[in-house]
């Protein structure tokens, strides 16, 4: 498969088109990147799965473990890739987003070649449709509980570093945190998606303290950023 200068947006990508995508709706625009691991044994296995009109499934680009970098559907149609969930509020993630799988089991890090490539789409994905560094998500961050990625070997800080996605913050800690402030701290941030309680925090963690174990801790509050609420 070779560059196709009429199908892919981003340089250096590889066309190989799927045929699981369709418009997007009511006029949506990307405002958001969401990224995935594919938890497949390699890419190619997961671009075959990608394409496939059976399987229904797709994505924008798929990261192989060594960098190479494959579009599947162009960035103004909408892949099947979010499924089932919210974020700040808003259903039909599809429609509001660039979905990218990197080849990645989710038990094993990321590798450098892989990251490199991802970093170098995301500058271009976000500079193309006004996309700020918050609205770069995982797949468990719109549906905790029922998807976990791009999983806890994710290093989203040194997306943040550059700018390329956000950090965790320096929010406020109520005198006795609960779990109901924690929800309403958690939806300020942008999981606003059903779950319950221990999916929810997971989610969070996932995304700002993958180390983190245990019960709820002022530290998960901190996480998630001034924009937090208490009543």
């Amino acid at each position: 498969m070779t560059a196709d200068p009429r199908g892919a947006d981003q340089p250096g990508a590889l066309w190989h088109p799927s045929p699981n995508f369709g418009p997007r709706r009511d006029g949506l625009k990307p405002s958001l990147i969401v990224l995935h691991f594919t938890a497949m044994q390699g890419a190619q296995a997961a671009l075959e799965r990608l394409c496939d009109p059976a399987a229904e499934v797709s994505a924008h680009y798929l990261i192989g473990a060594d960098g190479t970098l494959w579009q599947m559907v162009a960035e103004e149609h909408r892949a099947w890739h979010a499924g089932a969930g919210a974020w700040h509020g808003q259903a039909d993630i599809n429609s509001r987003s660039i979905g990218i799988e990197l080849d990645n089991l989710g038990s094993h890090p990321f590798s450098a070649p892989q990251m490199a490539a991802l970093e170098e789409l995301m500058r271009g994905v976000m500079q193309r449709w006004d996309i700020p560094a918050p609205g770069v998500i995982g797949h468990s961050c719109m549906a905790p509980g029922r998807k976990f990625d791009p999983g806890p070997r994710f290093d989203w800080n040194r997306l943040a570093r550059q700018g390329l996605a956000a950090g965790p913050g320096k929010g406020q800690v109520p005198r006795d945190p609960s779990f109901e402030q924690f929800r309403k701290a958690a939806a300020a941030a942008g999981f606003t998606a059903e779950a319950e309680d221990e999916a929810l925090l997971a989610a969070v963690r996932l995304r700002f303290r993958p180390w983190a174990h245990g019960p709820l801790s002022p530290a998960d509050f901190a996480a998630l950023g001034p924009d937090a609420l208490y009543a």
